[in-house]
Parts: structure tokens; C-alpha cells; sequence
């Protein structure tokens, strides 16, 4: 079985490109010329974003330089600690939403720290696999797009990192 998947993995993607040629090829598009211009258009939605792209850079640093993350831990350690939950996995449960790539670097952190075995190792990769990047997806998505009221969006991801989180520790709770 595992022979099979390394098979479909290292063709799947030469077969896709083919595939599209291939269909552009029989319906005649003008291949080339409209892959120039979707690389125009992707050029352009990156400069836009580029100003989002640095307050999200800006803001995680700010956390993690002004001890913030710290102070939380300090603040909430009764409560983790009531709740069996490591206070390791504090600053995954604040830097998810803000950025995927914090996110696993955090995570690396812990797992290097702890091992991959550990209970708090588990449950962050639990935790950075049931939420989602809200800041970099309101920033990045909605600001290519020029969105600039996103209130209930912002509401209804923070709510749904909240539950993605609950739902990590339950779950670790009774599997792990």
C-alpha cells in the first residue's frame, strides 16, 4: 500500500500539469499567453497584500518580544493546570490564529523540547490542525479582494478557533 501512494505521490502532479496542457491544447486556448497573465494578476494580489503581510509579522513579534505570552501563561497556569492541559501549548492556542508558519514553529519548539511522544506535543499538533489562520486569512484573502468590513468574519473565526481548541483538548483528553 505504501508502495502505491509513494507512486501516485511523485506522478500525481506531472499528470495534473499534463492533464490542463493537454485540455488547453484541445480547446484551443492560447496556452502560454494565459498562464502570463495569471502570473500578472498573482504579481498584482501580491503587492497588494504585502501591507497585511507585515502588520501579521509585526504583531507576532510584538507578542512574543513584550512577554505577553508569558504573562498569559502566568495568569491562566490555575486553570491549565484544572483542566490537565500543558502550559506548553499556551502560545499555539494564541499565535494559530495569527499565523500558520508561528504556529509550526512553535509547534517544532515543543516537539523538540519535549519529544514527539509527550502528551503536550500531541495535543499541539491536535491544536494546529483543528483551527485556522484568522488574522492571515482576513488580511491575505479579504485584502486581495479589497473587503475592508469584516467584522462578523472576524467574529466567526475567533469563535471557531475557540471551539477548534476545546474540541483539541477534549479530544486528547479521552485518546491520547
Amino acid at each position: 500500500m505504501v508502495s502505491i501512494l509513494n507512486v501516485i505521490s511523485l506522478w500525481i502532479l506531472p499528470l495534473i500539469i499534463l492533464t490542463i496542457l493537454t485540455v488547453g491544447l484541445i480547446k484551443k486556448v492560447p496556452i502560454y499567453e494565459v498562464f502570463t497573465e495569471g502570473a500578472k494578476d498573482g504579481f498584482k494580489v501580491s503587492i497588494n497584500i504585502i501591507p497585511y503581510l507585515v502588520a501579521i509579522i509585526v504583531s507576532i513579534s510584538m507578542l512574543r518580544a513584550s512577554g505577553f505570552i508569558e504573562y498569559i501563561g502566568t495568569m491562566f497556569g490555575g486553570l491549565f493546570e484544572a483542566l490537565k492541559v500543558p502550559i506548553e501549548v499556551l502560545p499555539i492556542m494564541i499565535v494559530r490564529s495569527l499565523s500558520g508558519s508561528a504556529a509550526l514553529g512553535v509547534f517544532s519548539d515543543i516537539a523538540h523540547n519535549l519529544g514527539p511522544d509527550s502528551y503536550a506535543t500531541k495535543l499541539a499538533a491536535v491544536m494546529v490542525g483543528s483551527s485556522e489562520t484568522t488574522f492571515y486569512v482576513l488580511a491575505v484573502y479579504f485584502g486581495s479582494v479589497g473587503i475592508k468590513k469584516f467584522r462578523y468574519a472576524l467574529v466567526t473565526g475567533l469563535l471557531a478557533d475557540f471551539i477548534g481548541i476545546v474540541a483539541a483538548i477534549f479530544v486528547c483528553h479521552f485518546l491520547v
